[in-house]
């Protein structure tokens, strides 16, 4: 109710108002009209999340996929975020706090998830050693990987592949957060 009474206060015509979704019958805005809504739902508690900024966060993802399940290896060395920045043309701060404010959770933790999902890929294929997955996915060594993967998953990545419930375990890629 709140919002639908600054959009009212405002001159605009909230069509639908839901909890994180506002349809009002206006085509666009001028940039003040989008400054002062901004500001004056900030005072409120709540924040505008456009188009673009949701496009942005799917450009971080599809870089992120890329980088992990579509290279044949992730460089150890690989800067997440001077990466991220150049690529997406924002500081990395930024980048940051917006996907964690869309997302829920930091971008390590997304690229941290994204790698452990690509190690039960390449678990259940069962082609590669555990060493190897570790190199190919830019670990420090084995129990890095082992490490991180025991804390995301609850398992190791020997006893995970012992039981065959890889398959169970995985997520599809873009329900991953």
């Amino acid at each position: 109710m709140v919002v639908k009474q600054e959009l009212e206060r405002q001159g605009l015509h909230p069509e639908k108002v839901t909890l994180g979704e506002v349809t009002i019958r206006e085509e666009s805005l001028t940039p003040a009209q989008e400054d002062t809504l901004n500001n004056a739902l900030v005072n409120l508690g709540f924040e505008r999340i456009d188009d673009r900024k949701a496009r942005l966060i799917d450009a971080i993802k599809s870089k992120i996929i890329q980088m992990i399940h579509h290279t044949d290896k992730v460089d150890l060395k690989v800067n997440w975020s001077s990466l991220l920045s150049e690529e997406m043309h924002y500081e990395y701060n930024y980048l940051s706090n917006l996907f964690s404010s869309f997302e829920g959770v930091t971008l390590e933790q997304y690229i941290i998830k994204q790698k452990i999902e690509k190690v039960k890929e390449l678990l259940f294929y069962d082609e590669l050693s555990l060493s190897e997955i570790a190199n190919k996915l830019g670990y420090s060594s084995v129990a890095h990987l082992s490490n991180q993967f025991k804390k995301i998953t609850g398992f190791t990545p020997s006893d995970m592949k012992k039981s065959r419930n890889i398959d169970q375990n995985r997520k599809p890629l873009d329900s991953i957060s």
